[in-house]
């Protein structure tokens, strides 16, 4: 059974920075795109950021240039590396795993909270 290990949320300042890992288990068929999704209260989870096996990224427009999306495929772990977080950046962050027979996996989520 696929599982999804989050780690890295938390509570900071405005400007500050945090990183996320999601360490993936039980993967059968090979991992093809991994990614962070988030759902602040009230609104519907959008995507932050994904990275394909081969290294390909995609971002939401709203954190280009302040986030950072990376992977390391031996240890089947993504991070997503958050920097000048803002408020508008708290939410609940969803990690994601797509699977090479585009079985779709989710994590359990973690708190970010951006506030002074």
């Amino acid at each position: 059974q696929v599982q999804l290990v989050e780690s890295g949320g938390g509570s900071v300042q405005p400007g500050g920075s945090l990183r996320l890992s999601c360490a993936a288990s039980g993967t059968r068929s090979r991992i093809n795109v991994m990614g962070w999704y988030r759902q602040a209260p009230g609104k519907q989870r959008e995507l932050v950021a994904d990275i394909t096996s081969g290294g390909s990224t995609n971002y939401a427009d709203s954190v280009k240039g302040r986030f950072t999306i990376s992977r390391d495929n031996g240890k089947n772990t993504v991070y997503l590396q958050m920097n000048s977080l803002k408020p508008s950046d708290t939410a609940v962050y969803y990690c994601n795993l797509i699977n090479m027979v585009r079985q779709n996996y989710w994590g359990q989520g973690t708190q970010v909270t951006v506030s002074s």
